[in-house]
């Protein structure tokens, strides 16, 4: 590691991302649904046929902008190693290449449909709506890979959003099947049963894929990645019990102020688009001190190693709650970090870290100091952990 200068900010890129992914969703599926009454030329009064189409066009249109932003957000965040051409290329990424291939394909659908319906009167109605048809595999092609790429697939509220977004689209179908009955009736009870068992087949594949523990490896999800978010799990399985038996293991960590040494590993992400590292030292206390310590630093790489940091993040506990403390740089000086921790309902820590890489093996040897950080006022309580 070469000289680094520390500097921090929040990014609002990760809301984007998952935000706009749903809300392309929602969209998608009031324009497929739209699509579907269009097809059997359906109108009232309060509702011309003009205006659906209208409606579904635009609908359309403004799924294609949402995916977009979707995927910009993904992109620039440079947390997984997702390119431009990730999103136009199917199943060729590093993360996840089939569910991100299926998102893809869906992409380059809804591409193809904007571009024959703006060109519909130059290529002919045969040829446009033979690409429409293809089109609506654009629906459920995004809503697998929402589900199996998505990081909130087990929220409760992206749940709950899906299944509106399923029941939207099965109700239409439904009902453009019962318009016009008993017409092709063999066509029509086929399609009728593939929209009764999808449903089961979609549960059964949630609930031993997605839903189930280990997905994120199993999907194809990168060691970086999943080292990078291991923190973060933790902390969501600590935060989530408020029972007095759930507390970490006092005695693992020692009260501040005390030295110690960690061993552990240091990789560096893949360069983002915007030109940005992430390098992870991720550590384990010795020396008498039972701990995890784990540094993120992310910025512009520098000619023979290191960043010019942009932001950092710090988690810092025992094994078992490895993010009790968190925090952000505050100092980097050539090998030398220095951390202000901070941990709900305990005195806040300063810890100063010397780092010694050995670049044959990644093997990184680090010389810990903790003591309380004044500045909050946390003095002689030591670090209860």
């Amino acid at each position: 590691m070469t000289a680094l200068v520390a500097s921090s900010g929040p990014s609002a890129l990760w809301y984007a991302a998952r935000g706009s992914g749903l809300a392309a969703l929602v969209i998608l599926t009031l324009s497929v649904v739209l699509g579907v009454v269009t097809s059997v030329r359906w109108s009232t009064e309060r509702w011309p046929r003009f205006v659906v189409e209208l409606l579904h066009r635009n609908g359309s249109l403004l799924a294609l902008g949402l995916i977009v932003v979707h995927i910009a957000s993904v992109v620039i965040d440079a947390f997984a190693p997702i390119g431009w051409k990730d999103a136009v290329i199917p199943f060729f990424s590093s993360y996840r290449p089939i569910w991100l291939g299926l998102g893809a394909i869906a992409f380059d659908l809804l591409i193809a449909l904007i571009v024959t319906s703006l060109l519909r009167h130059r290529i002919g109605h045969r040829t446009w709506r033979f690409v429409h048809w293809f089109a609506y595999l654009c629906w459920p092609l995004v809503v697998v890979h929402g589900l199996a790429s998505g990081s909130d697939t087990k929220v409760g509220i992206v749940q709950i959003l899906d299944l509106a977004c399923v029941l939207a689209v099965l109700v239409a179908v439904w009902w453009r099947l019962a318009h016009g009955w008993p017409e092709n009736i063999g066509t029509r009870v086929t399609a009728l049963v593939g929209t009764l068992v999808a449903p089961f087949v979609l549960i059964g594949w949630l609930v031993s894929g997605p839903l189930a523990a280990g997905w994120a490896r199993k999907s194809g999800t990168p060691d970086s990645v999943l080292a990078r978010v291991n923190a973060t799990s933790v902390s969501a399985a600590g935060q989530g019990s408020t029972t007095t038996t759930s507390e970490p293991d006092r005695s693992s960590l020692p009260a501040a102020p005390f030295t110690a040494r960690a061993t552990g590993t240091v990789r560096q992400s893949q360069e983002s688009a915007d030109g940005q590292v992430t390098i992870r030292l991720a550590t384990t206390l010795t020396d008498g001190a039972n701990g995890v310590l784990v540094i993120d630093i992310t910025g512009r790489p520098l000619e023979g190693g290191g960043v010019i940091e942009d932001s950092s993040q710090v988690s810092f506990g025992p094994p078992s709650r490895t993010d009790l403390y968190s925090g952000t740089i505050v100092e980097l000086r050539g090998t030398r970090i220095v951390a202000a921790l901070h941990s709900e309902g305990r005195p806040g820590l300063l810890l100063t870290c010397d780092v010694q890489v050995d670049e044959s093996t990644g093997r990184v040897t680090e010389r810990l100091d903790v003591e309380p950080d004044a500045r909050t006022g946390g003095g002689g309580e030591g670090n209860e952990g």
